[in-house]
This record gives C-alpha cells, sequence and structure tokens, in this order.
C-alpha cells in the first residue's frame, strides 16, 4: 500500500474553472519539506558564517542598534525597544529568543569582546538569569561599533527583509576575525558548532603571518595562537599534540582547570582560594556539588568550602588536616568535581554563506582575510564612485567662478536658469593658462543642479581657492585607488595597516585585551586511593535481622548488649576501621561493597542497608564482613550448586553491586564463608553430611557452580571448611563444643547422598 498526499492549487481559481489536484508520494512530500526545514534551520539560525563570526539573530540586533543610533558614546536605550524593532523589521521570531542573544552578547563572562554594553541586571556568573527587557538598557560597544565600518559604504551585499521592506545586511564588514574571537556554539540539524573564543591580538599576530606567508603551518601559528582564551580565565591543561590536532582537524577539546593559590594561615595551616573558575560553569551550581560530595564524605580530605566571592570570585576550600597535600587534593577535585571541564571544539561553519563545513584553524582566518579583501575593494570602488560624481560638481563650481558674472546674470534674468546654464559654452581656465589658450565647455546637469543650489556666502574668493585644493586631494586620492585596486600586494598591505590599527584598539596592549587564561602542564600526581584520604579510626559495624546498619565509635565488646528498634535484633557485629570496606552478600548471588567510613554514627539505630545500596526488598542478607584483600570465598546456593571465588573479585564499585552466583527462580544463595582447610563439610535439610576435599571445588570468577550434595527432597543447609586432622567442630543441643575426628563415613566423592550426621549434631543443621 502506497501512501500520497493531494495539493489542492486554488490559483485564479473561478466557479467555472476546474480545482488542479496535484498527487505526490508521502515520502518526497515529507523529504522535500524536512530538507527545506533543515537547510533554513543550518543557514539561517544554527551555525554561524565564518567572516564575519554571527548568527542572523547577532547580526540584526547589532544592525537594528545602528538604526536606534546607540553608539558606544552615545545614550543607552531600552532593551524593549531593540528588541521590539528587532522582531518588527527584521527578526519574526519569539521575543524570548532575541532577548536571550542580546543578553549573551553583553556578559563579560560569556563573551570574550562583548558586543552590547548594557545598563542593568544582565545576570551573573552564578548562573542567575538577566532581568526583563523592560528594566535594561544597551548601546554598542567599541567591538561592535567596528564591526559596521563601511556599511554605509556597499562593503557588504543587502538583501530584502522578511516581508520586502527594508534592506538588511548579509554581513557585517568586521574589521576583526569575531568567529574565534567570541566564540559560538549551536545545534542544526545533523549537524552542530562549538567554537571557543580567543585572545584577539593573537589572532591578528596569526593573520598578518598568513597575508606573508598563505602556506603557513599550524606549528607556526600556535606560536602566536597558542590556544583559547576565556573571558573568565582559568588554566588550560591540554597538551600542544592535542591542541595542534584540534586546530588541523577541526574537532577536539580542551582541558580547562580553575585557578587557584595555596594562602598560608599560620601555625602549619593553610587554605585554597580558587579566583577563576572555567568557562560556563555556573559558580553557585559548583560549590553546591562540592559541598554535597563533602556531606557525602566523597572527598574525605576536603573539610569546608566558602563562597566569598564580591566582584571578583573567591571560593575558599578548607582541608580536614593540614598534613594533607595541596596538589593532591586539587588533583581530587578537579577528578570529581566542575572545578576543571571541557570545551568541545567543533568548527562547524559556513564557509560561503550557504555550505557548512568543518574548518581547521588556518581555513577560517583565511576566510575572514579573503572577506576583508572584499571587503577594500567594495569600498574603494564605492570611494572612487563618490569622488567622480564630486569632481563633476567641483568642476561645475569653478566654471562657475570662472564666469561669476554670467552665471549671475542667468540666474537673475533667465525664467528657466538650468536650461540655459546648460545651453552656455562656458570658458574654462588652467591655473597657470594663459588666455589665449582658454577652452569652451557645456556643463553637466548635476553641475548645473550643484550651482543653483549654491550658497551666496560661497561665491568668495577664498572658496575657490579650497574648491582648487579639494579637487587636487580629490585627484590624488583618486589615483591612489585607482592603484590600489589595480595591485593586490597593495590591497594586502592596506589590510595588514587596518589589523594592526585593530590590535591597537583591542589587542594584548589595550583594556582588558591581555590573555586571560593560562598555559600549564597539569602535574603528574600519582591517583591517591580513598583509603588514604580517609582518616583511620578504629568502629564497630553493627546490623540488625532487619537490615538496619550503623557504625559505633571504638572497639566495645563483642557481647555488649546493645539497642535495637521494636521487634528487631542482633545479626551481624564486627571490628573494623574507617578505612575498610565492608562486603555484603545477597539471596540475589550478588555482592554488594559499603564503605566504613559512609556507614552512619551510632547514636541513633542507624539506617536501612538498602538505601546505601540496590538491594532488592525481596532479597535477605546471607553474610556481612569485613573485606580482607587476598582471601578466598566459597559460595554456594540452596540447590546445592557452589565454586570457590576470590574476595578481591568481589569487590563491586557501584551501588547496583556485582553479580557472582547465578540462581534461577525458587533459588537462592544460601553460604558465603571463609575457604579454611583443605576439605568441604556439607549438610542438607535432610541432615545428611557430605565431606570431599576442597581441590574438588572449582575457582570462578561468576556462575552457577558445580553440584556439592545430591538431594533427593530439600536441598542445602549449611557448609564450611575446615581441615581433616583436626577434625569437623559443632556446638551440641547443650551448647558445649564438639570436635569429631573420626570422618571416615562420611567421606565421598563431591555431588554424593551423604550419610546421616553423627549424633549430637545441631538441630537447625548449622555446623
Amino acid at each position: 500500500m502506497s501512501l500520497g498526499i493531494t495539493t489542492t492549487s486554488m490559483t485564479d481559481k473561478t466557479d467555472d474553472t476546474p480545482e488542479i489536484v496535484e498527487q505526490e508520494p508521502l515520502r518526497r512530500a515529507l523529504g522535500e519539506r524536512y530538507l527545506t526545514y533543515a537547510l533554513s534551520t543550518i543557514m539561517n539560525r544554527a551555525l554561524p558564517d565564518a567572516r564575519d563570526g554571527l548568527k542572523p539573530v547577532h547580526r540584526r540586533i547589532l544592525n537594528t542598534m545602528r538604526e536606534l543610533r546607540l553608539e558606544p558614546n552615545g545614550a543607552y536605550r531600552k532593551c524593549a525597544k531593540i528588541v521590539g524593532d528587532t522582531m518588527g523589521n527584521y527578526h519574526p521570531h519569539g521575543d524570548g529568543a532575541i532577548y536571550d542573544a542580546l543578553v549573551r552578547l553583553a556578559q563579560d563572562f560569556s563573551v570574550r569582546y562583548p558586543l552590547v554594553d548594557g545598563q542593568g541586571n544582565f545576570g551573573n556568573i552564578d548562573g542567575d538569569n538577566a532581568a526583563a527587557y523592560r528594566y535594561t538598557e544597551a548601546r554598542m560597544t567599541e567591538a561592535s561599533a567596528s564591526m559596521m565600518e563601511g556599511l554605509s559604504e556597499n562593503a557588504v551585499d543587502f538583501r530584502e527583509n522578511f516581508d520586502g521592506s527594508r534592506q538588511e545586511p548579509v554581513l557585517l564588514p568586521t574589521t576583526f576575525p569575531n568567529l574565534l574571537a567570541n566564540g559560538s556554539s549551536g545545534i542544526a540539524v545533523g549537524m552542530a558548532t562549538s567554537i571557543p573564543p580567543h585572545n584577539l591580538g593573537e589572532l591578528i599576530d596569526a593573520c598578518l603571518h598568513l597575508i606573508k606567508a598563505p602556506n603557513a603551518r599550524i606549528e607556526t601559528l600556535m606560536e602566536m595562537v597558542p590556544g583559547p582564551d576565556f573571558p573568565t580565565g582559568g588554566t588550560l591543561v591540554e597538551p600542544s599534540e592535542a591542541i595542534r590536532d584540534a586546530y588541523t582537524t577541526g574537532r577536539g577539546s580542551f582541558r580547562l582547570r580553575s585557578k587557584w593559590d595555596t594562602e598560608d594561615l599560620g601555625r602549619g595551616t593553610w587554605q585554597i582560594v580558587v579566583t577563576q573558575v572555567p568557562y560556563q560553569v555556573q559558580k553557585s551550581k559548583l560549590i553546591e556539588k562540592i559541598a554535597e560530595a563533602i556531606n557525602s564524605k566523597k572527598i574525605p580530605i576536603l573539610a569546608d568550602i566558602r563562597d566569598e566571592s564580591a566582584e571578583d570570585v573567591r571560593i575558599v576550600l578548607e582541608p580536614r588536616s593540614k598534613n594533607v597535600d595541596p596538589v593532591v587534593l586539587m588533583e581530587t577535585l578537579f577528578r570529581q568535581t566542575d572545578l576543571e571541564t571541557r570545551i568541545s571544539l567543533n568548527m562547524n561553519v559556513l564557509i560561503d554563506g550557504l555550505t557548512p563545513k568543518v574548518c581547521s584553524l588556518p581555513e577560517v582566518l583565511k576566510a575572514f582575510l579573503e572577506f576583508r579583501k572584499d571587503v577594500l575593494v567594495r569600498r574603494s570602488r564605492h570611494r572612487l564612485g563618490k569622488i567622480d560624481t564630486r569632481l563633476e560638481v567641483l568642476d561645475g563650481y569653478i566654471i562657475a567662478f570662472l564666469n561669476l558674472d554670467r552665471v549671475i546674470e542667468i540666474i537673475r534674468y533667465d525664467d528657466e536658469p538650468k536650461a540655459s546654464l546648460l545651453a552656455e559654452d562656458w570658458v574654462v581656465l588652467g591655473d597657470d593658462q594663459p588666455m589665449a589658450e582658454a577652452q569652451t565647455v557645456r556643463l553637466t546637469e548635476p553641475q548645473a543642479e550643484a550651482i543653483l543650489n549654491m550658497r551666496l556666502r560661497n561665491l568668495r574668493k577664498l572658496e575657490e581657492m579650497e574648491l582648487r585644493k579639494e579637487r587636487d586631494d580629490l585627484l590624488m586620492e583618486q589615483a591612489g585607488l585607482t592603484e590600489l585596486l589595480g595591485d593586490e600586494g597593495l590591497q594586502w598591505k592596506r589590510i595588514s595597516e587596518e589589523l594592526r590599527d585593530t590590535k591597537k584598539k583591542f589587542g594584548q596592549n589595550a583594556p582588558n585585551g591581555a590573555r586571560r587564561t593560562a598555559l600549564a602542564d597539569a602535574p603528574d600526581v600519582e591517583e591517591v586511593p580513598i583509603e588514604a584520604m580517609i582518616e583511620r579510626e578504629p568502629i564497630t559495624v553493627v546490623c540488625s535481622q532487619m537490615g538496619w546498619i550503623r557504625a559505633l565509635k571504638g572497639h566495645i565488646d563483642l557481647a555488649q548488649e546493645l539497642k535495637f528498634k521494636d521487634g528487631d535484633g542482633p545479626r551481624f557485629i564486627f571490628h573494623a576501621e574507617t578505612t575498610d570496606k565492608i562486603i555484603l552478600f545477597g539471596s540475589n548471588g550478588r555482592f554488594y561493597t559499603l564503605s566504613a567510613n559512609l556507614l552512619p554514627g551510632g547514636r541513633g539505630m542507624g539506617e536501612p542497608v538498602r538505601l546505601m545500596v540496590d538491594l532488592p526488598n525481596q532479597t535477605d542478607i546471607v553474610s556481612l564482613f569485613l573485606h580482607k584483600p587476598g582471601r578466598k570465598l566459597v559460595v554456594a546456593s540452596s540447590a546445592g550448586d557452589g565454586f570457590v571465588v576470590a574476595e578481591d573479585e568481589v569487590v563491586a564499585q557501584t551501588r547496583n553491586g556485582r553479580q557472582v552466583l547465578n540462581v534461577k527462580d525458587g533459588v537462592q544463595a544460601q553460604v558465603c564463608g571463609f575457604v579454611n582447610g583443605d576439605h568441604v563439610a556439607v549438610v542438607g535439610e535432610n541432615r545428611k553430611v557430605l565431606i570431599f576435599p576442597l581441590s574438588e571445588l572449582p575457582e570462578m570468577g561468576r556462575g552457577k557452580g558445580v553440584r556439592l550434595q545430591k538431594y533427593k527432597d530439600g536441598g542445602m543447609s549449611d557448609l564450611t571448611t575446615f581441615v581433616l586432622a583436626d577434625g569437623l567442630t559443632w556446638k551440641d543441643p547443650a551448647g558445649r563444643t564438639r570436635t569429631e575426628t573420626e570422618l571416615g563415613d562420611w567421606l565421598a566423592k563431591r555431588a554424593a547422598a551423604g550419610r546421616m550426621a553423627p549424633r549430637g549434631f545441631p538441630q537447625n543443621n548449622k555446623f
């Protein structure tokens, strides 16, 4: 069955005209419409142009501010006015999206060189939003004003706006590589872009070098542009090889760290002060996350964090002990918090305004330089046209001064002075030309119009001298522009001069022009295990029958009577230290790991262990014990299957635990014991005991295991390991310890049925 879409054409339809019905496959209709949408998103919304580095919304905002005459040294205007004019004249989208774009252009912590000078609340580094646009005001900055130079001199093409009522610039004739200077980010259809900001002075140095050596290598350009320069500073710790690869391919990422220092508080104490946070990291959320890590004891060597920021960033970190190495503390924080982030690079831009392409660093800079050359040529041609027009008018003025009496007579007495001026033959005499060599010419229509519009005050002798001087100056400028347009070398020389002027205004020696992001190598610090960060203290771990766990301070008497909730009682109790790991084995065959330092204190009844690990409600706790590396465990299920596993293999890194003993429906993990001896003793619910060598049990990392004992009815009850020569020990019903050394009757191969337990064996079938 094929799906289709029907389109009805209503063009010039009358009552007698039949409807024109067109049918096309649904696939083609959707494809064409989606492709149109995708191209619109890529070209008109999400990707910046490589030439001026702007998206359409930013370009339209700045053009609107120019039309409103919001010059850098002028008055501010309400952002509501700017947003309204932008939306009504050029950008028919939501006012929220336009205002958000305007706000970002004004935030000195979001863009390296702000293009909007905001007055009012424009948000802050903590992540607070800007005030509504009815409260804030804005005007252009010097940087955005420099992006407009030549806009009225035919430097770029113009196109109609969305309703054809106005003309808007296709590009802005920017004087600096704004794409890399301020960066850009956006998500289109099937592609995205992410460009971090860079230092403008360094970029101009790279452009000047490319003008001299168009085939310059990436390594040479990186001597001038060593990496991004973020408005919030920080320290770039990405290796230079990785940065080179990113600039070569146009894709990569950069490791950016906070800037920090150590403050000496005297008497051997100290604290760490963070003065710069990574780019686009909200300071308030960063502090909140670190505080949560402190409360959850994930960073045990950090005691406290305070925000003492005013106009500058100042985050104070207090170590738990003065013996902690500051570098180790910060490296731990860099690994676990947003004090270190990765900034992605994906230079996917519209290289010619139409084609999206992932560009390298030289390609982006060359696109800007070619654009500057095009702007220079167009402005020069526009200026030549203006000079030609002005020279024509000046020649008319000079003719009028040479024949002033006749001009006055025509204007005074003729009914149609313009026609008379055009019909008259006028005498033209050069500066040093004798009267005998005088020539006659006729005025052009623009010259006649200019003479008629001339003021009487301009009819003085001094004005004639000024007109001749202006004509000579224009002729000299005309010759220079003609030479410039005919010589590509002169064009690049002029572009270099313009770039140097821009560098003086915004480069390293200008206010806020110096590099803010430092470059350094990350210190070679080995990862410190969490145990080394925890203060070692003795504790007693107590877990009740209902699974409530707590840690009492110190090593108490294990026979001491403790308080539990009503209906609850003791089950597990053992000595440990805060640096230890606690292993929990559930009836689902999973092992879970608890950190002793994270256990709740012993003042109350503790907390349910199910809140600390993902232990299902229907799963019972089989065993809880202190982890000791190097030991062996024997695990077995109620079906009588089991194996030996290394204790180091059961330590879990996540709350979800690690599956070791596989059990099916109706079968549960029954036993987890330590391997001590050379033989295994198994007792079933049928009270039959089987003893076999431990060597018959395989050592596995995970699985169902092998059959330990054969049962007709019921399953396994208990299991233990022991040294055969020392005998098997248990407690009889009277509580007396009994050891049986004559065990020949119960010795057999693994998976045998066994024989009835010896007299005096416990009634609960537990060893």
